[in-house]
């Protein structure tokens, strides 16, 4: 069955909204970038509705082409797949490849842990807010969970295999901030 067909007031749909700012400061330069779902034109004041149609047909197709190769990029990174090849590599690398689970799994459902572990299945499931957190942040969450495949409980042993990836206590700190500021939502966050 046909689309039905945009009518000629309407832009097309992978067209972004475009907000054009004006501004007495930006003489020279043209900015675009994503505020949202709108694409915002920053264009100095005296620039002629000629020159915004250009810089747009120029500067807005770079631009949404750069945040769709960043959506690819981050989509292929979170597939199960991805954090099964993490796992067997953190596993042989901080734990002599002794933690072996049998699946692990972005989880949309784990909004108070970042993830867990089933010890007595085997599973990990990792919390899908830890997507587009840095690499090593991730790697982390993983080693943890990982290492409570081998030892159930936060004691000493627990600790001293969790704190072999290099970058645990920075990791630890980085979630601790997220959690805060889940917690903590800035005043006009929301406001542009």
């Amino acid at each position: 069955m046909p689309r039905p067909r945009a009518r000629a007031d309407e832009p097309p749909e992978d067209v972004p909204e475009i907000v054009v700012r004006r501004s007495a400061r930006r003489t020279k330069t043209v900015n675009a970038h994503f505020s949202g779902d709108a694409v915002v034109l920053s264009v100095p004041q005296r620039a002629t509705r000629a020159q915004i149609a250009h810089w747009s047909a120029t500067l807005v197709p770079r631009v949404v082409a750069k945040r769709r190769a960043a959506e690819a990029a981050s989509r292929a990174r979170h597939t199960n797949t991805v954090l099964e090849e993490m796992a067997q590599r953190l596993s042989r690398t901080y734990l002599g490849g002794r933690a072996r689970p049998t699946s692990i799994t972005w989880s949309s459902r784990q909004h108070t842990r970042w993830g867990s572990a089933t010890p007595a299945t085997g599973a990990i499931r990792i919390s899908q807010r830890l997507a587009d957190a840095p690499a090593w942040v991730l790697e982390t969450v993983v080693l943890h969970e990982l290492v409570h495949l081998l030892e159930a409980h936060h004691n000493e042993r627990f600790w001293e295999m969790a704190r072999r990836h290099p970058r645990a206590h920075d990791a630890a700190q980085f979630l601790d901030g997220v959690a805060w500021a889940e917690r903590n939502p800035a005043e006009g966050a929301d406001r542009e």
